[in-house]
């Protein structure tokens, strides 16, 4: 059962990270190369569609960490799972402090409504972003380093 679950875990996290990954260093940069304001609707449709799931992703990933680190506590590698999850508390921390305020206005903009630093918005909330995933790939990292 353990095995399961630590499969499981390392799975849903490193498809955390892979989606994470992905908006960091191929759809935004993608978004950011449109001309003009072009790039501001994805952006913004980006952050509304993984804004209502990552939380539930990012939530789970530290819960089932937490499971893990507990059920494996006699195993070799729990000192690696618990380090884990103190880095997968400190994403959902930087999430909520750093990047939710900022997604949370970016989602709601139009052609129309935006303000004019938006552009600067979103390029704060990119290096926040490299910072969050820099963090969960560690995590990730540890977890798969347990599983050996």
């Amino acid at each position: 059962m353990l095995n399961a679950l630590e499969v499981f875990t390392t799975v849903v996290v490193g498809l955390m990270v892979g989606v994470e990954f992905a908006v960091a260093f191929v759809i935004n940069p993608i978004l950011n190369a449109l001309p003009g304001n072009n790039g501001l609707l994805g952006r913004a449709h980006g952050g509304r569609m993984l804004g209502a799931v990552m939380p539930f992703w990012y939530i789970g990933s530290l819960v089932l960490s937490a499971i893990w680190a507990v059920a494996g506590w006699t195993t070799g590698g729990a000192g690696l799972v618990v380090i884990a999850a103190a880095l997968l508390i400190a994403s959902v921390v930087m999430s909520v402090l750093l990047l939710v305020p900022i997604n949370n206005r970016g989602k709601t903009w139009t052609a129309e409504n935006a303000p004019e630093d938006w552009r600067e918005q979103m390029n704060r909330w990119d290096r926040f972003h490299y910072l969050r995933v820099a963090v969960i790939i560690a995590a990730f990292t540890l977890l798969v380093t347990a599983r050996g």
